[in-house]
């Protein structure tokens, strides 16, 4: 039995907890993710899908890059399933353990070279685990924090796992650029592309020890035991995938609309540029790792900013920010790189990746509070990963292609922007759900307008339904 107390959000001293263990470990699984991104633009391309032209290398390494967001629906669903009914934290836990072995299995993998094409197959099986863990990560960390934190504060705690995203940038983008640093080119392909690989073992050991210490949500715990008195009196239970796909349809359209500018632009602003910079401008790729370096800095800050005046004025407008500001950087950022000075490169990307950031912080509360408690992980997880495919998947494959057959930067621009307009459309058609209390389960209204009053802001006046 779970009784109201329990229930109650987290204190201080707990959210806190919750948040550090959340934010560890998701920026060790982004760390593992995005390592690949990086590796496939640096190395891959030579290592495992070599080809005499430099673009065709790449977009084949893309491809297997790309494979790697095909699995993460379907882990969103498993995970979701199983999130949804044993618990949020059990899944975060096996999610680490299959990202951090498959990064680590990935360090040890021989080239092209050394088996010919078992290298590159074995290599995508790795990616497809890898996805798959990621695809049950995100979920699950971001309603550990929302469920246990208050409405008041919750796009401010919900946005520091988000952090995770910058946070495994930096440091995978960091490791790299420091064996770039110390190394030769002949010594980082040789044998130096494996250390940041197989350093994710010492990485997962730590994120266990810190994930493993946290408690379950309560608003789960006191779900399940509704259901549970339920089943005792004869009720069925539903999937709560059929669930989602009967009642939420409307919610998980909404998830993907609001994910999918904010998908594209953050994997153009990362992975295509190491492409960009390097092969089309020719400049040393020290200069794309340090911009984006210096811009996931910034990013890694700012990100619960948003969140914190999502609070304050409501997850859309903050959204909207964002997306609308997406489009029209999405012409400056390729303008400012085509100056080849490093500065400006780095001003490109640390603007662009401030402008996504106000689209992603509030998106872990906005997402959260569009579905019921015994669905929840289910339904977050499906319109977040969905929209990977057609987002994060496509974007450096389809932006590569748009460069190989244009020779210019524009078509990329245009399909960023376009993008960036199909999130601000979505949300703007979207309702507000700041304040919603996560405890309470069908249609609600949202509690926006008290916190509305407290701050002196205007409230949304539509209900959101759960």
């Amino acid at each position: 039995m779970v009784s109201p107390a329990m229930a109650a959000p987290a204190g201080g001293h707990g959210i806190r907890r919750i948040v550090a263990a959340s934010l560890v470990g998701t920026t060790i699984e982004w760390y593992d993710f995005f390592l690949y991104g990086s590796a496939a633009a640096l190395v891959f391309n030579t290592l495992f899908f070599p080809s005499s032209d430099p673009l065709v290398g790449t977009l084949l390494a893309f491809l297997t890059y790309a494979v790697g967001f095909a699995a993460r629906p379907l882990g969103g669903i498993v995970f979701g399933h199983f999130g949804d009914r044993i618990g949020r934290k059990k899944l975060l836990v096996l999610s680490l353990l299959m990202m951090g072995g498959a990064t680590f299995a990935m360090g040890l993998l021989p080239t092209h070279a050394a088996i010919g094409a078992g290298a590159p197959v074995l290599l995508t099986v790795l990616r497809l685990v890898q996805g798959f863990a990621l695809g049950g990560e995100w979920g699950g960390a971001v309603l550990l924090v929302s469920e246990h934190g208050s409405a008041e504060r919750r796009g401010f705690w919900a946005s520091w796992p988000q952090a995770g995203a910058p946070g495994g940038n930096l440091l995978a983008t960091g490791v790299l650029a420091l064996l770039a640093a110390v190394q030769s080119d002949e010594a980082f392909l040789a044998w130096g592309w494996r250390i940041p690989f197989l350093l994710s073992g010492v990485l997962v050991v730590i994120g266990l020890w810190i994930r493993i210490s946290v408690s379950e949500s309560p608003v789960f715990l006191e779900a399940r035991r509704k259901a549970a008195e339920a089943a005792a009196t004869g009720a069925q239970e539903k999937p709560p995938v059929v669930e989602v796909l009967r009642t939420g349809r409307r919610q998980v359209l909404t998830a993907i609309g609001t994910r999918l500018g904010e998908n594209i632009s953050y994997y153009i602003l990362t992975a295509f540029l190491l492409v960009y910079v390097t092969a089309h401008l020719g400049l040393p790729k020290s200069d794309a790792l340090n911009a984006v370096l210096i811009g996931s800095a910034v990013h890694f800050v700012t990100i619960p900013a948003w969140g914190a005046l999502s609070d304050r004025i409501g997850r859309r407008p903050v959204t909207l920010i964002g997306a609308v500001g997406m489009a029209g950087w999405a012409f400056a950022f390729f303008a400012l790189l085509d100056t080849e000075s490093f500065p400006v490169i780095a001003l490109a990307v640390t603007v662009g990746l401030l402008l996504h950031g106000a689209m992603y912080g509030p998106q872990a509360a906005f997402i959260s509070e569009m579905f019921d408690t015994k669905v929840r992980y289910s339904g977050a997880s499906m319109g977040s990963q969905l929209a990977s495919i057609v987002g994060g998947a496509l974007a450096p494959i389809i932006a590569v292609e748009l460069l190989k057959d244009y020779d210019s930067s524009l078509p990329v621009s245009v399909y960023l922007s376009a993008a960036a307009a199909v999130t601000a459309l979505t949300v703007w058609l979207a309702k507000e759900t700041r304040g919603r209390d996560l405890a309470q389960d069908g249609p609600t209204t949202t509690t926006a307008a008290a916190a509305a009053a407290r701050h002196g802001t205007p409230a949304d006046p539509r209900p959101t339904r759960a």
